[in-house]
């Protein structure tokens, strides 16, 4: 899991990979509680069925029991969302630029004061 690599990484970039680990499990969390279940029970759940399995299978979320399942047999389009997860890198960084361009745009008013 990606919080394992948190403590791989130094410095300030240590704290993007916690906010990017964080962001990733609000899938489950929401698929789980717009199911009808507990969202942190179910993302301990999840968390325990990966570690069990090693890491070597993924793990899915049976939203008509709440535990996890094999997403064996579960057709979905992959591409969508890898480019769905790119783009949201993406525009976090263009957030980014954008605040430090406007951070410095404030810094260059103040001092013509």
């Amino acid at each position: 899991m990606l919080k394992n690599e948190v403590d791989k990484v130094k410095g300030r970039a240590k704290l993007g990979v916690q906010a990017y680990a964080d962001a990733l499990l609000v899938v489950p969390k929401t698929l789980a509680t717009n199911a009808g279940f507990d969202a942190q029970e179910t993302i301990v759940k999840l968390i325990e069925e990966r570690i069990a399995c090693k890491g070597k299978m993924p793990v899915g979320l049976d939203i008509t029991s709440g535990e996890p399942c094999s997403p064996q047999n579960i057709w979905d389009n992959v591409v969508v969302k890898q480019n769905s997860l790119a783009s949201a890198c993406v525009i976090a960084c263009n957030l980014l630029h954008v605040d430090e361009v406007m951070r410095a745009g404030m810094t260059n008013l103040k001092g013509n004061k």
